[in-house]
C-alpha cells in the first residue's frame, strides 16, 4: 500500500538521486531530508517500495535508485511545475530581446535550453514539405559559391549556401533564377525535386552551368523538406556520470545525429509517452528520458522543443522551462514576430 509516509521517503529518494545520481539509503535520508521515521522503519518502506516496482537494488551499494515506473508515478504525481524565478527573468529578457526569425529563434532557444539544463537539448522546426514555393533568390558570394534564399507561401525562409566545382557567372545565377521563379511558384515542397526534373531541358537551353546549378538546387530543396532538426549540448553528456561508459556515450550520439528518428518520433502518436506540463510529453527509452513540448505557430504549422538525457534529470526544472520557451516562441509569433 502506497502510504502517506512512504509517497514521502520515495520522494526524498528521487530528489537525493537526481542530485547526487549515488544509489540512496536510509541513513542519507534521515541526515538530509529530515524525515520523522526510524532508520528500520525507513528501510521497511524502501523494501516494500521496491517489491511495488518504484525502487531498484543496484548491484554495488545496499542503497535503492528509482525505476522507470518510479519515474513515471514520480512524475505524474509530485512534479512541481513551477519555473524558478531567476530562470524565469533569464528567459523574459531572451525573448524580449530577440530581433530574429523564426529559425534563429529555434535554434537560440534550443542552445539556452542545453545551457540552463545541462542537457542535450533539441529542436524540430516546422515540415515544410507540405508548404508551397513561393520565391528563390540567389545572392553570389563569389565566382564559386552563392546563397539561396527560399521563401514559403507561409513566409517560412531557409538559407542555403552553395560551393560550386568551377566558375558560376552572375548572368548564369539570374538565369536560373528567373526559370525557377517561372516554373515552380506554387509547386509543394516536397514535388520541387520532381518539377525540377520536368524543367531540366528549359535549364539546358538557358544556362551555361546549367548540370551544376540542377544538383545545387536539387540538393538545397531536399535539405529543405528534411532537415529541421538540430541539436545543441551533445558535449554536455561528458559530465553524466551515466555515460562514463565511452560505448554507451557513442550509442547515444549516433542516436541524436539520427534526424529521421526525431521526425518519426515527433509525427506519430506514442502511446508509452505520458504527459507533462501544459503542452508537453515524456517518455523512456531503456535509462533514457525524452521530454518535449511542441508549439504552434502561423497557419497551425508545429514544431517542438526537446530534453535529452539520463532518466535521472530533474523534471521540475526541465518541464517547467519546456513549457514557459514554448509558449514564448507562440506568443512571438501570434504577435506577428519574424
Amino acid at each position: 500500500m502506497l502510504t502517506e509516509r512512504r509517497v514521502r521517503i520515495f520522494k526524498a529518494i528521487v530528489d537525493e538521486f537526481i542530485k547526487t545520481a549515488e544509489p540512496v539509503g536510509s541513513i542519507t535520508l534521515m541526515k538530509k531530508y529530515d524525515l520523522p521515521y526510524s532508520s528500520a522503519t525507513i528501510r521497511n518502506d524502501m523494501v516494500v517500495l521496491e517489491e511495488m516496482g518504484f525502487l531498484e537494488k543496484t548491484h554495488t551499494s545496499s542503497g535503492r535508485v528509482p525505476s522507470t515506473t518510479g519515474y513515471k508515478f514520480y512524475v505524474e504525481h509530485l512534479l512541481e511545475n513551477k519555473l524558478d524565478e531567476q530562470l524565469e527573468i533569464a528567459l523574459k529578457q531572451t525573448f524580449e530581446t530577440s530581433s530574429m526569425n523564426l529559425n534563429e529563434v529555434i535554434k537560440h532557444s534550443c542552445d539556452v535550453l542545453a545551457k540552463m539544463t545541462n542537457l542535450a537539448s533539441g529542436a524540430l522546426g516546422p515540415d515544410a514539405s507540405d508548404q508551397r514555393l513561393e520565391h528563390v533568390k540567389l545572392f553570389p558570394i563569389n565566382e564559386r559559391s552563392a546563397v539561396a534564399v527560399f521563401i514559403t507561401n507561409t513566409g517560412y525562409t531557409e538559407n542555403s549556401i552553395f560551393n560550386f566545382d568551377t566558375d558560376c557567372t552572375v548572368e548564369d545565377i539570374e538565369n536560373c533564377c528567373v526559370i525557377l521563379n517561372d516554373r515552380l511558384k506554387g509547386t509543394l515542397i516536397k514535388d520541387v525535386v520532381e518539377k525540377m526534373n520536368q524543367i531540366r531541358p528549359i535549364l539546358e537551353n538557358a544556362v551555361v552551368h546549367h548540370e551544376m546549378l540542377f544538383r545545387a538546387f536539387v540538393q538545397a530543396f531536399v535539405k529543405f523538406a528534411s532537415d529541421n532538426v538540430y541539436f545543441s549540448g551533445q558535449n554536455k553528456m561528458l559530465y553524466q556520470p551515466e555515460f562514463a561508459d565511452i560505448e554507451k556515450l557513442r550509442a547515444f550520439m549516433n542516436l541524436l545525429e539520427n534526424h529521421s528518428v526525431w521526425r518519426d518520433f515527433q509525427n506519430n502518436k506514442n502511446d508509452t509517452a505520458i504527459k507533462v506540463g501544459n503542452k508537453g510529453e515524456l517518455m523512456w527509452i531503456d535509462d533514457m528520458a525524452v521530454v518535449t513540448s511542441k508549439f504552434t505557430i502561423r497557419q497551425g504549422e508545429e514544431g517542438q522543443l526537446m530534453v535529452v538525457g539520463p532518466s535521472r534529470m530533474n523534471y521540475d526544472k526541465v518541464v517547467s522551462i519546456l513549457d514557459y520557451m514554448s509558449e514564448a516562441i507562440e506568443n512571438l509569433y501570434k504577435k506577428g514576430g519574424s
